[in-house]
């Protein structure tokens, strides 16, 4: 059995004990509201959850699918790093995720934020009425919008009768794209594949239910590719359909981009080593 490094044996004790703290409590939304990550326009988003959220899980099997990936290719990644470079590797990654996955949803509602201000809303008066809670159980309700957009149209000395129907669906759609939440250590470990991948490209891997030995630099390009299909598509193949694929494809970019650096620099002032 491969020995745990001193790195990744931290994380996965960590993201155990988040795991089983936030499960035991019983208010469990209540960290989730604190610590996963929600989108700039939502009222439940705080700058610290860029960080927190690579510490949280949806449910079992996602934080077993993701420390076992962790041991599996961290563990070899970190005997090649020292500690210091696989920290600020894995971080990197993680916040990789996040800035893509950001850049992607500012692109996918700009046009609905543009065309909400081209019909006299302010862009304050978006991000509150985009802010306000509309879930019912799991379902978002456009009668709770109409019933609570009221009070803040007021505020802004607006009315509900000056919002037409186009426009009230806008902020609707918005309103939902705005108030998912993402959780996990996904996009830092795509980071952590990648890296093993360049450092091992011959290695032979081989997925759970396709027991057939592909090499690490055909297998790993493999499974970004199927990541950046179900992105575009929105067609899931191998994973839930609430997976947050661009994440994954920030992390690995993050981690191809950084090892190529440091690839290119390491016999000058930005080694490491």
């Amino acid at each position: 059995m491969m020995r745990l490094t001193p790195t990744v044996k931290h994380l996965l004790i960590l993201n155990v004990l988040v795991f089983i703290g936030t499960s035991a409590m019983e208010n469990k939304y209540f960290f989730d509201g604190l610590l996963a990550l929600y989108y700039p326009l939502s009222g439940n988003f705080e700058f610290w959850q860029i960080g927190t959220h690579m510490f949280m899980h949806g449910n079992f099997t996602h934080l077993l699918f993701n420390m076992f990936a962790l041991w599996m290719f961290g563990t070899a990644v970190e005997r090649v790093f020292d500690q210091r470079k696989f920290i600020t590797f894995y971080i990197s990654c993680g916040l990789g995720a996040v800035a893509l996955t950001f850049v992607v949803y500012f692109i996918q509602v700009y046009p609905t934020i543009n065309a909400l201000e081209s019909t006299g809303f302010t862009y304050d008066l978006i991000q509150d009425l985009t802010k306000l809670n509309i879930l019912e159980g799991n379902v978002y309700k456009g009668e709770l919008l109409a019933n609570k957009m009221q009070a803040v149209l007021e505020s802004y000395g607006l009315s509900i009768n000056q919002v037409d129907e186009s426009s009230f669906r806008a902020l609707f759609d918005l309103n939902v794209k705005s108030n998912g939440a993402m959780v996990g250590a996904s996009g830092a470990i795509m980071g952590i594949l990648v890296a093993f991948g360049m450092l091992n490209p011959n290695a032979e891997l081989m997925l759970i239910f396709l027991p057939i030995p592909i090499k690490a630099k055909y297998f790993i390009p493999g499974i970004i590719a199927l990541d950046l299909f179900s992105a575009v598509s929105g067609v899931s193949i191998f994973s839930p359909s609430n997976t947050a694929y661009i994440a994954h494809i920030g992390g690995a970019l993050t981690g191809f981009l950084m090892m190529y650096f440091w690839k290119k620099n390491q016999f000058d002032k930005y080694r490491w080593n």
